[in-house]
C-alpha cells in the first residue's frame, strides 16, 4: 500500500476510535489518538492534562489571534489553548511525514489538508444507537449517557469550528462519511479497508 494518512473524525458514541484502531491493525500501520498527547507533552513540556482539556473552552478566533501575533503587538502572547493546538498540529504533521498511519480527532483532517496522501473519514450514527453504546461502554444510565454525549459533541463541534473555520461533520470536508450503526464496528472497518485499498489501486493505475 502506498503512503496513506487516514484521519478519523467522529461523533461521540459512534465507535470511531475503535474503528480507527482496528483499521490501523488491519492495514498494519501506526494508530495515533492519545498517543499524540503523550508525544506533544514530552516535546513541549506542557502536562498531558493540558492537552486533554485544551478543547474545553475555545473562544474568539484563532486566525484573528494569529494575525495579531504576527503583527508584532508589543507584549502579545497566544492563549495557552492556542499554543497547545499549534504544538499538537506540529506533532500531527511530524507523524504524518513518517509514513502511513491512522489519526483520530484533533482536527487532523484540517491540519493535514494539503497532504496529498490524506484520506478523511467521518464516523457518525443515529442518536439512540450512540446512547446505547455509551450506556454499554461507560456503564451509565440513559439520561446520563445522553447528557454526556450531547455535551461532548458540542465541545468537539466548537473546538473544530474554532480552529478550522469549517463546520464540524459537513460532508464536503470529508472523503467518506460512514454510519457505524448500520454496519457495526467490524463492518465499518471492512468497508473502510476496502475503500482505502481501492483508492490505492486507482492512484497506482493513474501514475
Amino acid at each position: 500500500m502506498k503512503k496513506t494518512i487516514i484521519t478519523i473524525s467522529r461523533e461521540y458514541g459512534s465507535g470511531g476510535r475503535e474503528i480507527g484502531r482496528k483499521l490501523a491493525s488491519k492495514l498494519g500501520i501506526p494508530f495515533y489518538d492519545n498517543e499524540l498527547i503523550t508525544i506533544a507533552a514530552k516535546k513541549s513540556g506542557f502536562a498531558e492534562e493540558m492537552f486533554q482539556q485544551a478543547d474545553l473552552k475555545p473562544t474568539g478566533s484563532l486566525l484573528y489571534t494569529l494575525s495579531l501575533f504576527g503583527g508584532g503587538g508589543a507584549g502579545f502572547d497566544l492563549p495557552l489553548s492556542d499554543k497547545i493546538y499549534l504544538v499538537q498540529s506540529d506533532i500531527i504533521k511530524e507523524v504524518a511525514a513518517q509514513g502511513s498511519c491512522v489519526i483520530v480527532g484533533r482536527c487532523a483532517d484540517y491540519v493535514l489538508r494539503e497532504n496529498p496522501s490524506l484520506v478523511r473519514i467521518f464516523v457518525h450514527a443515529d442518536l439512540q444507537s450512540r446512547i446505547e453504546r455509551s450506556i454499554r461502554v461507560n456503564e451509565l444510565d440513559e439520561d446520563k449517557a445522553k447528557e454526556k454525549l450531547l455535551r461532548i459533541d458540542k465541545r468537539r463541534s466548537s473546538y473544530y469550528n474554532y480552529y478550522t473555520n469549517q463546520r464540524w461533520g459537513k460532508a464536503e470536508h470529508f472523503d467518506l462519511s460512514i454510519n457505524s450503526a448500520k454496519l457495526g464496528v467490524d463492518g465499518a472497518v471492512e468497508v473502510l479497508e476496502t475503500y482505502i485499498r481501492a483508492t490505492n489501486r486507482e492512484s497506482a493505475e493513474t501514475l
